[in-house]
């Protein structure tokens, strides 16, 4: 699951965090994975397109981002002022 590429202008890494988990950073910022129900993979930067692995997840979500910094908010789900204490959005 480890990978450390230049992808899309922007630095991409991932590696196992101590529970096993994927851990994903984008420019030095952690990107939030999520797991589907499919097996496959989404970010908070776009919910709607489950990727096979970590790696397509992050690079879809730089594909996503295009030249925008990735928020501060990227790094966990549901956890943004505004939310609902349950982590829902409308």
């Amino acid at each position: 699951m480890a990978f450390d590429e230049m992808y899309g202008g922007r630095h991409i890494r991932g590696m196992r965090g101590p529970s096993g988990e994927p851990v994903v950073l984008v420019d030095g910022r952690p990107l939030h994975l999520m797991r589907c129900a499919d097996g496959g993979w989404v970010t908070p930067v776009d919910h709607y397109e489950s990727c096979p692995t970590p790696l397509a997840a992050t690079r879809a979500a730089v594909d996503e981002l295009g030249p925008a910094p990735l928020s501060r908010y990227a790094a966990g789900h549901g956890g943004h002022p505004g939310g609902s204490p349950r982590g829902v959005h409308t």
